[in-house]
């Protein structure tokens, strides 16, 4: 065997601890699977007297990470510290100094990979992210490498395990968004401060990782239409159950259009997919990420989407794969973004949806909704009354249309006076007209 490769994580939290245990635990057949044992040179934290997950030796630990990654023994550095700074500053150190990187840092490469990227390119190095996006889910390698001869059209995933953790349980048991949002923070589903979940922000970023890949296209978390699911009440989750559907939190990232007119859409929000549909059938926290390509046709991944130990057996794969190519001096696939499509607004982006309106109970309601519909060239595929005088309610199920001709049709349905309210407006996927 070669001389030992040396190895740096930067941050013993959940992900961090577990990956220090594994690089113990696994360390025999790590070598034999590498051709060279990985030696854990240090481990960066912020706090030496923090409880940990894993007892590291006193003598790795350090609170000096720009130190630590700097140094010129140092082949590898894993980043699980997360957020922007300072893990951008380590990891450019990284590569500067010539050690490759492995990171789990989606929100860091969703807003600024290009940098990221061009720095790798420049040193000569490895920079994989296999964790950033679902966890132990392999889905970023298939689409990089193992889809690289096909064209893939749509990727539509549940990314976030929290937001379809209430999603489940309100589907499961009728109940509320936050009761549901309590319950899963005291099962430790979410956070205290569950902003990035609920609010789609975390999806957004995986959404743009996604997005890149796949389209060959650079994507920030900036050119992501995000909602998220605070608005999503029991009643939504109700009407989805009457026309066969679920709600969850998509990430949905596609091509439209054709020829040298193609751009890529790529959006988070609450839709209700089919129940027959795969990813009607993803519970719990669990995500799974729904592939659609010309050639392949249609390829599902799925599994645990966080948690420290998956996400950790996703930074080891990366990790022996970056130690291989380090002993032979090669490296892996880099940046693919010879594509440059055009992003494009949201109001381009054609759907589905369902549409719900509290309206007066009188002759000519139908009607007149439809000729609103039909004003602004929304095609209605169903609509049916629920309840009668001042409980009467239309549901719409319409065609295939813009988001901004849905948009202005519901503005215009908010100006009539047969109308009451718009209570509920939600796309529908997964859907083939």
């Amino acid at each position: 065997m070669s001389n030992p490769l040396k190895v740096a994580v930067l941050g013993c939290g959940s992900v961090g601890s577990q990956v220090v245990r594994l690089l113990g635990e696994q360390s025999a057949d790590l070598a034999a699977r590498v051709g060279a044992p990985i030696e854990l040179a240090g481990v960066a934290v912020r706090r030496l007297d923090a409880k940990r997950e894993v007892d590291v030796p006193a003598d790795l630990l350090t609170t000096d990470a720009a130190a630590l990654v700097a140094r010129d023994d140092i082949d590898l550095v894993v980043e699980v510290i997360g957020g922007i700074e300072p893990a951008r500053s380590l990891i450019l150190s990284a590569l500067e100094n010539g050690a490759s990187v492995v990171t789990a840092n989606k929100a860091l490469l969703a807003e600024d990979g290009p940098t990221l990227f061009e720095a790798a390119e420049k040193a000569g190095r490895d920079l994989y992210y296999e964790a950033a996006v679902a966890g132990a889910i392999p889905i970023l390698r298939p689409l990089r490498e193992s889809l690289a001869g096909d064209n893939v059209t749509r990727v539509l995933g549940i990314v976030n395990g929290t937001t379809n953790f209430i999603l489940d349980k309100m589907d499961s048991f009728g109940a509320g968004y936050e009761e549901t949002l309590e319950e899963a923070q005291a099962l430790g589903y979410a956070e205290a401060d569950p902003t990035a979940d609920v609010e789609g922000f975390d999806a957004a970023a995986k959404a743009a990782i996604l997005a890149s890949i796949a389209f060959h296209t650079r994507v920030s978390v900036n050119d992501v239409h995000r909602e998220g699911i605070t608005d999503v009440s029991a009643g939504d989750v109700r009407s989805a159950k009457d026309i066969g559907s679920v709600v969850k939190l998509l990430a949905i990232a596609e091509l439209v259009g054709e020829g040298a007119d193609q751009g890529v859409s790529v959006r988070v929000h609450p839709a209700m997919i089919p129940r027959s549909h795969p990813l009607a059938s993803v519970r719990e926290a669990y995500n799974a990420v729904f592939v659609e390509s010309e050639a392949a046709g249609q390829l599902m991944f799925y599994g645990p989407g966080a948690g420290g130990s998956p996400t950790a057996s996703a930074v080891l794969g990366d990790l022996v794969t970056v130690a291989r190519n380090r002993l032979t001096e090669t490296r892996g696939p880099r940046e693919s973004t010879y594509a440059d499509r055009p992003v494009l607004p949201m109001g381009e982006t054609r759907t589905r949806y369902h549409v719900a309106i509290d309206v007066a109970d009188r002759a000519g309601v139908l009607a007149a909704v439809a000729n609103a519909f039909a004003a602004h060239d929304v095609s209605i595929q169903t609509v049916r009354q629920e309840g009668r005088g001042e409980d009467a309610q239309l549901v719409v199920v319409s065609h295939e249309a813009s988001d901004a001709q849905l948009a202005a049709t519901v503005e215009e349905l908010r100006t009539m006076d047969i109308v009451r309210e718009v209570t509920s407006v939600m796309r529908v996927e997964g859907v083939d007209e």
